[in-house]
């Protein structure tokens, strides 16, 4: 497992960036310094198009969250791992990407809530493990107790103020 001080590297897949709670709490552990989190353009490009798919109202907001991201977390981003793709073999051929990024950096983990798309015995070879985000959320709030808790209540403070869902004419 490829780790900093318990810091796992960890590829985010996209479906685990699209509810937007999951995400944000996933980045802010990130910024925490709780994991090193890793993503490519590929998967950006995917969460924002099925999330635009759904919402398509929100397309600044999107487009402004995904800018955001790559200007604050520009040390997630994975190239150079687009030839191992075709070397890989997962049941869904549209997955191979997230493997490929996952072994280019070294990753621990793939963050997923597909865990039928990464299989142990596809991944084993490689050292990586797929996990679920609640899971994987869990285990790094059992690694780092104190540095989870801080970042959740700051959290729980931000969406109270304003209040979160309270409606602005």
């Amino acid at each position: 497992m490829t780790a900093v001080l318990n810091r796992p590297v960890v590829v985010l897949d996209a479906n685990v960036l699209f509810p937007f709670r999951t995400r944000d709490i996933l980045l802010r552990f990130h910024h925490a310094g709780l994991f090193q989190a890793r993503w490519t353009e590929r998967i950006l490009d995917e969460w924002t198009r099925n999330l635009l798919d759904w919402k398509p109202h929100l397309e600044r907001s999107v487009r402004s969250q995904r800018r955001a991201m790559a200007e604050q977390f520009e040390d997630a981003l994975v190239i150079g791992y687009e030839p191992l793709v075709r070397t890989l073999d997962l049941p869904d051929a549209g997955d191979r990407h997230v493997l490929a990024a996952a072994i280019r950096c070294g990753a621990a983990y793939i963050v997923t809530d597909n865990l039928t798309d990464f299989p142990k015995e596809a991944l084993a070879g490689f050292d990586i493990e797929a996990i679920a985000a609640d899971t994987f959320r869990l285990q790094i709030a059992e690694l780092h107790p104190s540095e989870a808790l801080a970042v959740l209540r700051a959290l729980r403070v931000h969406y109270r103020n304003p209040p979160f869902g309270k409606c602005h004419s």
